[in-house]
């Protein structure tokens, strides 16, 4: 790669663009003067100047072009996972040996004893840190630097560790997952890592481009990451994998409230066909959306014709995009009052078209970007972008034409990329799963809490939008102990713990089933139905559900039927 190929990498200069490869070297043709990067089989990103970004950039290339942006999802438990049970059990102590967990996040903190044998030689394989740009070239990356085991063993012998490599978890939520998944156990603070004989092959991922943020209308404080960058990464660690003949448990730490929640993305196909492989695990936590009223389910009938949606904006709010996503055939079409009063007559829906809406008596300009057909989901999609919206409450009217009654739903951005002062009047707290949790094959995660035996209160909550059962499996995930900044330890509360620890999990049954060749052919469909099979259930409550999924995580139910005889 050429030193200005690197530059249109980093460089905000450049918007990237997925196109689609499929083997086709004429898909690419026509961005041969321009940086082409392969991903996969299926995709590439081209680097364009910014100029192409432009209000109309949808209508020419597609929402599926634009790389969407990911965020962090979150914000004690061995013992009710049936972990320690499990382990008393004659030869089946299992920590996960011969096994890798695999993360792409902030990175991690490879200095934290947590990570390290008894005689002070990581547990971690490789960290490739996409941030740092290294003069040499490296097999298999394209961009940032790939620190080996013994550049890291070498760095945690040294007085300056980071002079030799100079990677760090400056934000700790990649240390935390990480912790939580495969830390070493220290019981006088607390912390009981679930598989502490795995080892941890990390990506610290790019921070997103200005540019594209500010497509999108997020702050830009807001810590986030392209969907480009996330997909080098995932395909970096199967990769890595591969290469050295070890199954991996990826956990996903990040993921994004933008496209239709129904695992037909780009990212989530991808994944869905990784998972069904041999040796790959891939879970994914359900994210904390639940109670952030940011999710409203529409129903229009045929009399009135329409559906009356409410959007509070809080006062502090600089900007963002809203997604309604209709139920194909239908066609949808809205209208819109804002709070001065000031009213937008019904904008028929038209074929890929833009449209710039301004007002007499507000500062505010929304784009509104119309996708009459989906290209991945088939379904319509009114992407709306508010810059300056006016404090107070809008109302749209959303018009249907088709076959009554329809449904549609509409979406806010996750956490950090808009205020909790900006949420649906009328909130619905289902299909408040994150995107990438709507997944088909992943295993899908929720947590909860097992000191009252309830679940989690901001969990993100199931179906996805075209009612596949998700998620599949609860796990602890509230007052859990993680490492913490300068090698402490704190209380962490959210999905992602619950992920994590349920990556643990998976890497214990790895061990049994390809380590030690008891099942030596396993995959992430396979592991799910040893999962939901092994899951404790109350009495009370009727499965599977949209809060729930099948049930509370259970390996000691998992490895007795195991042994039992599957």
């Amino acid at each position: 790669m050429t030193s200005e190929q690197m530059d249109m990498i980093y460089s905000n200069d450049y918007a990237d663009f997925f196109v689609e490869y499929y083997g086709i070297e004429s898909n690419l043709e026509k961005y041969k003067n321009n940086s082409v990067i392969l991903i996969n089989y299926f995709l590439a990103v081209v680097h364009l100047p910014v100029s192409e970004m432009t209000t109309d950039v949808m209508s020419r290339r597609g929402y599926q072009a634009i790389p969407l942006l990911f965020g962090l999802t979150s914000e004690t438990s061995l013992e009710a996972s049936g972990i320690t049970r499990i382990r008393n059990i004659p030869n089946f102590d299992f920590r996960g040996k011969g096994v890798l967990i695999g993360i792409a996040d902030s990175g991690i903190d490879y200095t934290n004893p947590v990570f390290q044998n008894a005689d002070r030689t990581t547990r971690i394989e490789a960290i490739w840190d996409q941030t740092i740009i290294s003069d040499q070239k490296q097999e298999g990356i394209e961009y940032g630097t790939e620190y080996s085991r013994e550049q890291i063993n070498a760095a945690i012998k040294s007085d300056d560790p980071f002079h030799i490599v100079p990677t760090k978890d400056e934000i700790g939520h990649g240390t935390m997952v990480g912790g939580i998944a495969a830390g070493n156990e220290v019981p006088e603070e607390g912390f009981y890592g679930v598989a502490s004989d795995a080892e941890l092959l990390v990506v610290k991922l790019k921070p997103a481009k200005m540019y594209l943020k500010e497509f999108f209308l997020i702050p830009e404080a807001a810590i986030c990451y392209q969907e480009n960058d996330f997909l080098f990464a995932l395909q970096y660690l199967l990769t890595y994998a591969a290469k050295v003949n070890k199954p991996i448990v990826i956990c996903l730490s990040c993921d994004t409230s933008q496209y239709a929640h129904d695992g037909r993305d780009i990212t989530s196909s991808w994944l869905s066909l990784q998972a069904s492989y041999a040796g790959a695990a891939i879970i994914i936590p359900v994210g904390n959306e639940g109670n952030a009223r940011r999710h409203y389910y529409g129903v229009i009938k045929e009399t009135p014709g329409y559906d009356v949606l409410e959007l509070n904006v809080g006062v502090n709010e600089n900007g963002f995009s809203m997604e309604l996503w209709g139920a194909s055939p239908n066609i949808f079409s809205i209208d819109i009052l804002s709070p001065s009063g000031e009213y937008i007559t019904r904008l028929d829906a038209r074929f890929n078209e833009t449209r710039e809406i301004t007002f007499i008596f507000e500062t505010t300009v929304i784009y509104i970007h119309y996708q009459i057909v989906e290209s991945q989901s088939g379904d319509q999609l009114i992407l709306l972008r508010f810059s300056k919206p006016a404090m107070g409450i809008w109302k749209f009217k959303i018009y249907g034409r088709g076959i009554f009654p329809m449904n549609y739903n509409v979406w806010l951005p996750m956490n950090d990329f808009i205020t909790p002062d900006t949420y649906f009047i009328h909130s619905d707290p289902y299909i408040t799963l994150l995107s990438l949790s709507c997944g088909n094959i992943p295993i899908t995660v929720t947590a909860y809490d097992t000191e009252s035996d309830t679940l989690y209160s901001n969990a993100g909550r199931g179906y996805t939008r075209i009612d596949a059962v998700k998620p599949d499996i609860a796990a602890p995930g509230v007052n859990m102990t993680s490492p913490g900044p300068d090698h402490t330890f704190i209380q962490v509360t959210g999905t992602c713990a619950a992920a994590a620890h349920t990556a643990g999990v998976a890497a214990m049954l790895f061990e049994w089933g390809i380590v030690n060749g008891n099942y030596p052919y396993m995959s992430t469909q396979d592991m799910k139905i040893f999962m939901i099979r092994g899951a404790r259930r109350k009495a009370e409550i009727q499965y599977p559900n949209r809060d729930w999924g099948y049930g509370i995580l259970d390996v000691y139910n998992v490895f007795d039927s195991l042994r039992k005889g599957v």
